[in-house]
């Protein structure tokens, strides 16, 4: 389980990303194409293409967390456009989308 409080960073990345990518691929993401520091204290969303899976990649201080939803039935909704590679949310809007689909970003 992930900590989220009305402090932590959370970047929430605008095109889809490729889930067959393991830790390391996740953070040469990071790293390479949205040019963020893996290693802070920042929790990074992504989604699959079909926008029916969420990912998060966390490090904790010793080590990488990547974690994974899938939904049973539904998708994603209002994921931001693509025009920019990432978008600040709050803890309570990443609590509200990961518990299902939504139909909007608060």
């Amino acid at each position: 389980m992930i900590l989220l409080t009305s402090s932590s960073r959370i970047l929430l990345a605008a095109q889809p990303a490729d889930f067959r990518r393991g830790i390391d691929g996740f953070v040469a993401l990071c790293r390479d194409q949205l040019r963020q520091d893996p290693r802070g204290d920042t929790r990074f969303v992504f989604t699959n293409k079909s926008r029916t899976m969420v990912r998060v990649l966390c490090y904790d201080g010793s080590g990488f967390w990547l974690m994974t939803k899938r939904l049973s039935q539904g998708r994603f909704t209002r994921w931001p456009a693509a025009g920019s590679a990432l978008t600040v949310l709050e803890a309570a809007q990443l609590r509200q989308w990961l518990r299902g689909p939504v139909e909007k970003l608060s």
